[in-house]
């Protein structure tokens, strides 16, 4: 059980009010990670990441080299606790967002490496943060811990709706979220884990529901693509997903509760009008599948809301204007290859 704040805040977003904080980010080379140090460089907020990957290819992706040279890197392996508690350390952090795992293919084709990068590298965040004396965590789950749309009533699922993971993935997510809930108990480590859905942008290239942002890319290019899925989901843009983890990290949270991400919740015939609308040279190029995901399609974020307050989001539309625009300057540039 979680106690939850009753009215919901909006924090400030003005740098002279953030310092002296100090934000380190596992997992930031990946497409959330990358828009959650934009946004912390951007607002004035000193960032360290902690990442067993070297190329920082996302980050330059949304990043001037002027701000990636503000972000504090840190070479590590989340599954070496030795290596976590020194990375608290070095960063000197005073707030946590914990991004780092495998996705749904990795964990699929190594399920010892998913279970010790997903399960046993929350872990060490979580005891890392408990022998730092850090008092709270922001982390990633996931909706893979739910189970097939036709296990759940119609309508938008809740974030208290029963779990039923199908997946290896979903399965070391749900065991995170009690990792959470037993340091809150046993420690006193407040944490809010969110659980997102199709997320979409630039740097979203891989992973089970990556295809609808290579098709974003295609578009920029002028090339056709074949998104790998269709139907009724929730999407959510990688901006609005790092911010509701920069709010998370810092809302004064007191418990351990997991609440899901809704976003824009359409069918792909949708996001594709939107592509073409942002891209008109490819209409009738980029072509789906009949077939939808397995999850449920809808997902009640007003627990989230209730509990933190609301953040602005970006709509549909916009999200893939902007993505777009953003992988025509990358193009442009030689940042990324259509073929990326």
């Amino acid at each position: 059980m979680s106690t939850q704040n009753s009215q919901p805040s909006i924090f400030s977003s003005d740098p002279t009010t953030l310092n002296p904080q100090r934000f380190l980010v596992t997992g930031a080379l990946g497409c959330i990670g990358a828009w959650v140090v934009r946004n912390l460089v951007r607002e004035g907020t000193p960032v360290a990441v902690l990442d067993l990957a070297s190329n920082p290819h996302r980050l330059r992706l949304i990043l001037s080299d002027e701000e990636l040279a503000r972000v504090q890197f840190i070479a590590g392996d989340i599954t070496d606790l030795a290596a976590v508690e020194a990375a608290f350390k070095d960063s000197a952090a005073t707030h946590v967002i914990h991004l780092a795992g495998l996705q749904v293919p990795f964990c699929k084709a190594d399920p010892p490496l998913g279970a010790r990068v997903n399960v046993v590298g929350t872990v060490n965040i979580f005891e890392a943060a408990k022998r730092a004396g850090l008092k709270r965590v922001a982390y990633a789950s996931s909706i893979a811990v739910y189970g097939l749309s036709d296990e759940y009533p119609e309508g938008p699922i809740p974030h208290d709706a029963p779990l039923k993971p199908r997946n290896h993935y979903g399965v070391y997510k749900q065991a995170n979220e009690g990792t959470a809930r037993v340091y809150w108990l046993d420690d006193g480590i407040s944490s809010v884990g969110l659980r997102a859905y199709t997320v979409y942008g630039p740097g979203r290239d891989q992973g089970l529901t990556s295809s609808p942002t290579k098709a974003m890319l295609a578009a920029a290019a002028g090339r056709p693509f074949h998104i790998s899925f269709g139907g009724r989901c929730a999407y959510q843009f990688a901006d609005d997903v790092a911010r509701a983890f920069i709010h998370a990290a810092r809302a004064p949270f007191e418990g351990a509760d997991v609440f899901n991400l809704r976003g824009s919740v359409a069918h792909m015939r949708e996001v594709v009008a939107a592509i073409e609308s942002a891209a008109p040279e490819v209409k009738d190029k980029i072509t789906f599948d009949d077939k939808p995901l397995p999850f449920p399609e809808d997902m009640d974020d007003a627990a989230f809301t209730h509990a933190l307050g609301r953040i602005s989001e970006t709509s549909l539309t916009d999200g893939v204007r902007q993505t777009i625009d953003i992988f025509r300057r990358a193009l442009a540039e030689g940042k990324i290859s259509a073929g990326n």
